[in-house]
């Protein structure tokens, strides 16, 4: 019954039709709906129903008409009361609008949505009747349910996906997953079962309706005879019905929990399923096409959080292990060894940080190359596991350097103990292809009680390991006082070198480079100082390794590039008549590591207006242990520049001689140690002669250093040295003695008559 409407004219009503009403009945009863007058109120009858009545519902037009309660009786008895309301309203106010969609019970028992489109009309006699239409809307509401659950289901996916790009946790996203799905569904049971295929078997990680002693523990065989394990093979959902029905699969576990039907979908993993996500319920049911489509989103919103997890998984992976070994890395070491700190303030046990260095590395990478070096590290790996317990951590800081925590010692020996026996697995050889290798490892040891930190711990390890090593190595030492009252300097002269820049204590001396052609000034080389204003003058030696290990030479070299370049330009602006004097200035092998070094000296000759021609860059031996591309890059760029590159040290360190071709170098310098026995020591003289030849066969001009004797300097003109510096001829001066040397002419040729010009050997004009 619906809202009210204007009700037909008198005439058109079929009990005052006229001659044509046969016609008119037949013209009604082809339209699919059924017409039918009735009284209104709780018993009303019905004066007419067309046929189609029975078609509708199941009762003939007969049947409507001769019994008033039928009506009530076919009405579905939940929208009974309803109805019956809005008529007794229509009866006190006619404008009332009635109900037009309710359900009714065919007559063999099933629901029929009814549209009821009726009209009161008063008639001759005054009396309200219904004149109206019967319209069956079942498949219409069949549509609407099926697109109002279907959005229902898109709204709960939705939301849980929501909830997964939130990060829940993985066991908090799988107890939503089947909690949303039980509600949407009206289901009892839903599950999250893992499949591990190397066990061939299914494991209940999550679930709804089960007991919860068996999320986690429940297992499920797969294959073919499981309908989880059918899902997998088939890669497609799988629906059952009715279990009672079912011949395919046996599925004990839900069928013990009263299941009766049930689907089950494959979530997805990244490289093959991770499992199945399954509902099931305890009567037998249908499901439809968007009932397994809304099971397989949610599957699906698993799967991509579990991809997603898995991908940050790795990615975290990745940045706490080492890439080579899979060992952790130097980050997740410290974060252990930090978390095992705080567990030991609340213990009464120890624990031990151990720094190890493979011994003579350098040699493996060298002489068989990278890769024989990355086999060696890769084997060292699982065998210092074997020495170790499972509790324990073993990492690679990098390159040759490995960190390993022991956990919950008793005393110094335990980790002395596990020291010996990493020395033991050393004693084996290591099998590159079919040659045997035989690598040893020196270790230090810090024990720690629980007040110390763990970048101390690391580094009063990395100091015994040092002391390991000067000691012979193949061998391990305990930090101990004398290594702590050492490590405590060293870090003094650090915080004091960050200073020392600050409070202008750095300064540089100059020594002149001699030509021995006329013994004429040819360059100077620029020496740093540092006075401290408590200790006195701190020799190089003790605070340029300090430098290096801190990271402090970039902003100390930076400055004396500055510094020298700003004073070699004074020199060349104040006697412009004269060949300019070239400057010297060591690097190290920090800066030469640093891409950015071409990039610094170039600013710092823009900045003091140097021409790049006048500037010496002098690099040691050891710059090119493990010569790379990077290196010749570097210096390539560096001559690019028009600087003038100089080998110092030549013959202490590097021993291969293939560098002087293919590196851009412009002159050798004889170490001071092979000058020192000229004259009076033969090895030294044959040794210096040798090198000079070499140098003039590769068209390489050579300076000496260290000369302090007329010997030495004779032996060095017959060998036809080119430079040569030292006491000999000056000590390091400040700036201001080399500016008197240059423009009232050096002690030592005073008397000499000064040349216009002078030849030099690094010249490229």
């Amino acid at each position: 019954m619906t809202d009210e409407r204007p009700g037909p004219p008198e005439p058109t009503r079929p009990e005052d039709l006229d001659g044509d009403s046969d016609a008119y009945r037949r013209l009604l009863e082809q339209v699919p709906a059924a017409f039918y007058i009735a009284d209104i109120g709780e018993t009303g009858r019905f004066h007419y129903m067309s046929p189609q009545i029975e078609a509708l519902l199941g009762y003939t037009a007969e049947e409507w008409c001769a019994d008033p309660l039928l009506w009530r009786q076919v009405v579905h008895p939940d929208d009974l009361e309803e109805i019956l309301a809005a008529e007794a309203e229509l009866a006190v106010d006619e404008t009332t609008a009635p109900v037009d969609e309710y359900r009714m019970l065919h007559r063999d028992g099933h629901v029929v949505w009814i549209r009821d489109d009726g009209s009161l009309v008063r008639d001759s006699a005054g009396r309200l009747r219904w004149y109206g239409v019967l319209s069956d809307i079942t498949e219409q509401k069949r549509t609407e349910a099926e697109l109002e659950r279907r959005a229902a289901q898109q709204a709960a996916v939705a939301r849980l996906g929501e909830r997964a790009l939130e990060r829940v946790g993985i066991a908090e996203l799988i107890e939503q997953a089947c909690v949303v799905a039980t509600d949407v569904l009206e289901v009892e049971l839903a599950s999250v079962a893992e499949f591990f295929p190397d066990q061939e078997l299914f494991r209940l990680i999550g679930g709804a309706g089960w007991p919860a002693d068996q999320i986690g523990a429940a297992t499920v065989p797969a294959g073919p005879t499981t309908q989880v394990g059918y899902t997998i093979l088939t890669g497609a959902p799988v629906v059952v019905t009715d279990w009672e029905a079912e011949d395919r699969f046996t599925e004990s576990k839900v069928l013990e929990l009263g299941a009766r039907s049930g689907v089950s979908v494959t979530i997805e993993g990244l490289a093959e399923p991770f499992g199945v996500f399954a509902v099931h319920s305890k009567r037998p049911r249908q499901y439809g096409a968007g009932d397994v489509d809304f099971i397989q989103s949610v599957a699906n919103v698993l799967a991509d959080a579990l991809a997603r997890q898995a991908t940050e998984d790795e990615i975290r992976h990745r940045a706490l292990h080492d890439s080579l070994t899979g060992l952790p890395n130097r980050v997740l070491f410290l974060d252990r060894l930090e978390q095992a700190l705080t567990r030991l303030r609340r213990g009464r046990s120890l624990a031990a940080v151990m720094f190890l260095d493979l011994d003579r590395f350098k040699v493996v990478n060298d002489s068989l190359g990278h890769h024989a070096g990355d086999e060696i590290l890769t084997a060292v790996a699982p065998r210092l596991k074997q020495a170790l317990r499972a509790t324990d951590t073993v990492a690679r800081f990098g390159g040759d350097e490995f960190g390993i925590l022991l956990e919950d010692i008793s005393s110094e020996l335990a980790a002395t103990q596990t020291a010996e026996k990493i020395a033991a697995v050393f004693a084996r050889p290591f099998v590159l292809g079919t040659a045997e290798h035989f690598v040893t490892a020196s270790l230090g040891i810090a024990i720690a009680r629980g007040g110390e930190r763990a970048d101390e711990l690391v580094r009063d390890a990395d100091t015994a390991m040092y002391r390991a090593k000067e000691g012979g190595r193949a061998r391990y030492e305990l930090f101990d006082d004398e290594l702590r009252a050492r490590a405590v300097g060293r870090l003094r002269m650090e915080t004091e070198l960050r200073r020392a820049l600050e409070r202008r204590e750095l300064w540089l001396e100059y020594q002149p480079v001699v030509s021995l052609g006329d013994e004429s000034i040819v360059s100077v080389e620029a020496l740093l100082r540092w006075q401290h204003p408590e200790r006195g003058l701190i020799p190089p030696a003790e605070f340029v390794p300090v430098a290096e290990e801190t990271g402090l030479i970039e902003s100390i070299g930076s400055w004396v590039l500055d510094e020298a370049c700003r004073q070699a330009a004074h020199w060349s602006a104040a006697m412009p008549d004269r060949l300019p004097v070239a400057i010297s200035i060591n690097l190290s092998a920090v800066q030469i590591a640093n891409a950015t070094l071409p990039d610094t000296v170039r600013m710092a000759m823009r900045a003091a207006d140097l021409d790049p021609a006048t500037l010496r860059l002098e690099i040691t031996e050891s710059v090119l242990i493990g010569e790379t591309a990077r290196l010749t890059e570097t210096l390539t760029s560096l001559r690019k520049l028009g600087v003038q590159l100089v080998l110092d040290d030549f013959g202490t360190g590097y021993s291969a001689l293939g560098y002087l071709t293919r590196l851009p170098l412009d002159a050798l310098k004889i170490d001071r140690a092979f000058v020192a026995g000229l004259g009076h020591d033969p090895q030294d003289t044959s040794i210096t002669e040798a090198i000079i030849a070499m140098a003039r066969a590769l068209s390489l001009p050579v300076i000496c250093e260290g000369v302090e004797t007329e010997m030495q300097l004779a032996e060095l003109r017959r060998m036809g040295c080119h430079q040569v510096q030292g006491y000999y001829f000056s000590r390091p001066v400040d700036a201001r003695a080399i500016t008197s040397m240059l423009v009232h002419g050096a002690p030592w040729a005073r008397d000499r008559a000064e040349p216009s010009r002078r030849h030099d050997p690094y010249s490229r004009g």
